[in-house]
């Protein structure tokens, strides 16, 4: 694994097939026994409805980070974002949102929803700072570790 590169170093782009080592790679480091299969990711980021994009480091080719949007063709839906843990608190991870956010614009969907777990303090501040708000709380929605998670939303515009 090399250095993390500032966020002008990294490179945003569709992931595609060929991404499916790697992402299963940050998946595991990520979620560990909650991560998604292969098999799971392969048909996520071809689904109907899904864009996902990865953050790649410009000099050595590696995916730092990825993040993915569900269009149900009213409101989107942050399927995920996830960045390696090196680089964490470098803008990755805003780098990515704000992609998803843009792409609902152009989509011109009423709202962007997400759920995220309730300890995830990190999550939770990229987030709120970025303007969503949260609006409920399920109860037991990660599995298997029965923790609870907030249901945010953030109004997004149409582009002008």
């Amino acid at each position: 694994m090399t250095d993390v590169p500032p966020v002008a170093d990294v490179l945003l782009r569709p992931l595609v097939d060929g991404d499916l080592d790697a992402l299963e790679g940050l998946e595991r480091t990520l979620f560990g026994a909650g991560a998604w299969s292969r098999a799971s990711l392969a048909e996520e980021i071809d689904g109907p409805g899904r864009w996902y994009v990865g953050a790649q480091d410009r000099a050595s080719g590696d995916l730092v980070g990825y993040a993915g949007l569900w269009f149900d063709g009213y409101d989107g839906q942050v399927m995920t974002i996830g960045t390696r843990p090196d680089a964490q608190g470098r803008g990755v991870g805003r780098m990515l949102l704000d992609a998803l956010l843009d792409h609902a614009r152009e989509l011109r969907a009423g709202d962007v929803l997400l759920e995220v777990r309730v300890d995830n303090e990190p999550a939770l501040r990229l987030y709120e700072r970025a303007g969503f708000e949260r609006f409920g709380r399920r109860k037991g929605y990660y599995q298997p570790e029965n923790v609870d998670a907030w249901t945010m939303r953030r109004r997004v515009a149409p582009p002008a």
